[in-house]
């Protein structure tokens, strides 16, 4: 691997460090206090830095057709971002639409590009990704037990999904929905998506269910009921009994974007930390000088840095050898960057106090992030036995 990122990289780098830096982590405080008195409004700040990062050219840069960046070279400006939770969507590079773009862009019809991901690209909507569900095991995808079964020139739909994230949000106008179509296809082959307009009849929201106290909003994490739900058949991506195909195409550059998002939030924690340490004061002592907190801090820095490394030696790998050969890659850093990131935010919450735990700092807020992140897109221990098979594979007579 060559380390030095290309010169459009480091400048694209430099601007958007910048523009977080001096425009959207200024603008967290205010954007707390109008989601607390609106919460599932968008306060407009979220509108004016979007037009501002457009207008400066950084927009949808997670999408190599877009972007004409790799894997590699936009790992770096992901981790830019994820120092603020905020920044994402200013860019139009939050998930879960950018999942559900990277899936039109590769699967969609012409009719389903024009419809839903060209103004997903222009950041006038926002979607939402049903997959999960609350009867079974979504940890195992071949238990959901949600259906999407064809009738003649229409796709039918019925079942209850939650944890859709971003079901809350006011520009949230379709989801995609993974449901059982064929029992008895071979595994990986009974399953597929199928694009649902949030208006549809039957389309239910629930609720919004709360993440360790947290809503989230305005984007939330929604339960919603899906009750004979008819569309045509063309809402289908890619033909039915896809949706494994697609799934797996999905997640690949996602986790790489999860984990060098986390990475940032890491690092932002561990500056935190750090200008807490040198300038809070007790027995006498700065903080630092204290109780083992320097080994502490570079601890923190070692661990921050070691991951970064494993991910951007998978983005290289994905880059270069696709997705089936970046399978252990891909969880390796599913599972070190989410348990990294809670070490490196629990140590600073622990140096900041009570006041850690508040909302006066960013740090509760990134402690719940990381923890969810240790359940997204696959619990550790789902990743933890891939990396075992394929390790094992190599050693079986």
């Amino acid at each position: 691997m060559d380390f030095a990122h290309p010169a459009r990289v480091l400048d694209l780098l430099d601007r958007v460090a910048t523009f977080v830096r001096d425009e959207v982590e200024p603008a967290e405080v205010d954007h707390r206090r109008a989601v607390e008195a609106d919460p599932w409004a968008v306060p407009p700040v979220v509108e004016e830095l979007k037009a501002k990062a457009r207008a400066q050219g950084l927009w949808n840069l997670f999408l190599p057709s877009e972007s004409g960046l790799s894997t590699v070279e936009y790992a770096p400006l992901a981790e830019a971002m994820g120092r603020s939770p905020l920044a994402p969507e200013v860019f139009n590079c939050n998930a879960p639409d950018t999942g559900n773009m990277e899936v039109l862009h590769l699967y969609g019809s012409q009719a389903q590009q024009d419809r839903w991901l060209k103004p997903l690209l222009d950041g006038l909507i926002r979607s939402a990704f049903c997959m999960t569900e609350p009867d079974v095991a979504s940890s195992d995808a071949t238990n959901m037990a949600a259906t999407a079964i064809p009738d003649d020139d229409e796709i039918v739909l019925n079942g209850t999904k939650w944890f859709s994230t971003g079901l809350g949000h006011p520009n949230c106008s379709v989801v995609i929905f993974m449901g059982l179509t064929d029992p008895t296809a071979p595994r990986h082959a009974q399953h597929s998506m199928v694009l649902v307009p949030l208006d549809t009849p039957g389309v239910t929201i629930d609720r919004m269910l709360p993440v360790f106290g947290r809503h989230d909003e305005p984007y939330g994490h929604g339960q919603v009921t899906f009750t004979d739900v008819r569309l045509p058949l063309d809402s289908v991506i890619a033909g039915l009994g896809r949706g494994f195909e697609i799934a797996q195409g999905r997640l690949g550059p996602g986790r790489v974007h999860h984990c060098m998002r986390l990475i940032g939030l890491a690092e932002r924690a561990l500056e935190l930390a750090c200008v807490r340490a040198t300038r809070r004061v007790a027995f006498g002592k700065p903080l630092a000088d204290l109780g083992g907190n320097r080994e502490r801090v570079a601890t923190a820095r070692i661990a921050i840095d070691q991951a970064r490394l494993l991910v951007l030696h998978t983005a290289w790998k994905l880059d270069a050898h696709g997705l089936a050969a970046t399978r252990s890659e891909i969880s390796q850093i599913k599972v070190a960057v989410p348990a990294m990131a809670l070490s490196v935010i629990d140590m600073a919450i622990q140096l900041h106090g009570a006041a850690g735990m508040t909302d006066d700092f960013p740090l509760a807020a990134a402690y719940a992030a990381a923890r969810s992140l240790r359940l997204a897109d696959g619990p550790d221990e789902v990743h933890q036995d891939v990396v075992a098979r394929l390790e094992l594979k190599k050693h079986r007579p």
